[in-house]
């Protein structure tokens, strides 16, 4: 029967080597399978090649199905580049890499086949290197960490559970699905926020154009006229005569202070007020809030049922709430927990959470089921986000219409006022 090296990495996450005689490949995976531990790679020794080949002076052939290393500065480029990957094809890469998994394909071999099926060119080179960095003897979870632009923490954290517990392939599941529910979130978000800023572009690049073109041109009528103007009339054209001369200046002076506001983002106390202050806005502020709660309570069940310590999971939500206000609130739960106190009565503390999710919180931590209660609490607020859009897009469209028509129809009396008083004057 023929033999085959292998190399495993027990609960611990030490790489082990050694060799097993088998049948098949799949006799060898079987046999580890029983030992709970992580399968890296599995080749079999071949006692001599099949066809000699000719050897080139200063190369060596490698093998058929591996793929070829990238250069070191390729993969340096690769760590520092900010290009984005799609949430959905890291979505499909950990479904497939799961279903791989669960079939017993080892990990060297899962890569090299799902790095040749990527489509994106740039994920296909990141994946690359890390199916290198794996057949070089690096684990799983390391090498995935080296591009946190692509794979977060929560990932990276998910994935070392899989790992050193012998369920990569459940962990990839629940990855791919928190994943799924996170971009779906956010689609939803930037869906509802899309309409009313059309609308507002619109009516905004309308009022503008009426002002700037249009009312010139009456005024330069009414000069013609030489009558006093009324009050209306005459404050319109007053305001389009700025806008035309120092127009560029207030595009100038706004483009100046956005460059400020960002740059004040970007530091801890803006970004703290700026995030509070989302929280506070009126009719936006309760869905963003009820955004910040969700990917909270659902980032923390995934992380809880995977089997990361509530510690460490708190960590990973900290840094992937996106929030300033939801990472303080980390940092405080983090010591309310090594303390003593109960996940739900240091939550009761901040008015971000309401009672209802703390009393649901308290339930799942006195019966044992504490990611299921955040996931329905998650679930819920869901709920509550999709009612709060579509009520959002009913009331919305007819409130900015009517604010458009007032608006224009303010220009339209002021323009036409003038005459209306020149026919009266007539008769």
């Amino acid at each position: 029967m023929p033999q085959y090296n292998y190399i495993v990495r027990d609960a611990d996450g030490k790489k082990i080597h050694g060799s097993l005689t088998a049948e098949s490949e799949s006799g060898v995976v079987a046999q580890l399978r029983k030992q709970d531990v992580a399968i890296v790679s599995i080749e079999e020794v071949k006692a001599a090649p099949e066809a000699p080949q000719k050897a080139v002076p200063g190369k060596s052939a490698a093998p058929a199905s591996v793929v070829p290393l990238a250069e070191p500065t390729a993969a340096a480029k690769l760590k520092s580049s900010k290009k984005k990957i799609p949430t959905r094809d890291i979505v499909v890469f950990s479904r497939q890499f799961a279903t791989m998994i669960d079939a017993s394909v080892p990990i060297s071999q899962a890569m090299d086949a799902l790095v040749e099926q990527t489509a994106n060119p740039h994920f296909r080179r990141i994946l690359q290197v890390i199916y290198s960095d794996i057949r070089e003897g690096d684990s799983l979870t390391s090498s995935f960490a080296k591009y946190p632009q692509v794979f977060d923490a929560l990932y990276v954290n998910m994935l070392r559970i899989g790992e050193t517990g012998g369920v990569l392939n459940q962990v990839l599941e629940q990855t791919a699905s928190y994943l799924e529910k996170s971009e779906k979130l956010k689609q939803k978000v930037q869906g509802a926020l899309i309409y009313p800023i059309v609308i507002l572009t619109i009516a905004f690049s309308i009022t503008t154009g009426l002002i700037v073109f249009v009312v010139p041109t009456f005024a330069h009528i009414y000069d013609s006229l030489g009558q006093k103007l009324p009050a209306i009339t005459q404050t319109l054209i007053d305001f389009s005569t700025i806008l035309r001369k120092y127009g560029l200046f207030v595009l100038a002076a706004v483009f100046v202070a956005g460059t400020l506001f960002g740059r004040y983002r970007k530091t801890p106390n803006g970004r703290l007020h700026v995030d509070n202050l989302l929280l506070h806005l009126p009719i936006f502020g309760d869905m963003i809030c009820k955004v910040t709660v969700s990917r909270f309570c659902h980032t923390f069940a995934t992380l809880i049922k995977s089997g990361v310590p509530i510690i460490e999971s708190l960590e990973v939500v900290k840094q992937s709430c996106g929030n300033r206000v939801m990472e303080l609130l980390a940092d405080d739960l983090k010591i309310s927990v090594r303390e003593g106190e109960g996940i739900a009565a240091s939550l009761g503390k901040y008015a971000v959470f309401p009672k209802m999710v703390t009393r649901m919180i308290s339930i799942g931590e006195k019966s044992g089921h504490l990611p299921n209660m955040l996931t329905k609490v998650a679930e819920f607020y869901d709920e509550e986000l999709d009612a709060a859009m579509e009520g959002l897009a009913k009331v919305i469209e007819p409130v900015i219409i009517s604010f458009l028509g007032i608006i224009i129809g303010f220009i339209v009396v002021a323009l036409f006022m003038p005459i209306f008083n020149m026919t009266q004057a007539i008769h």
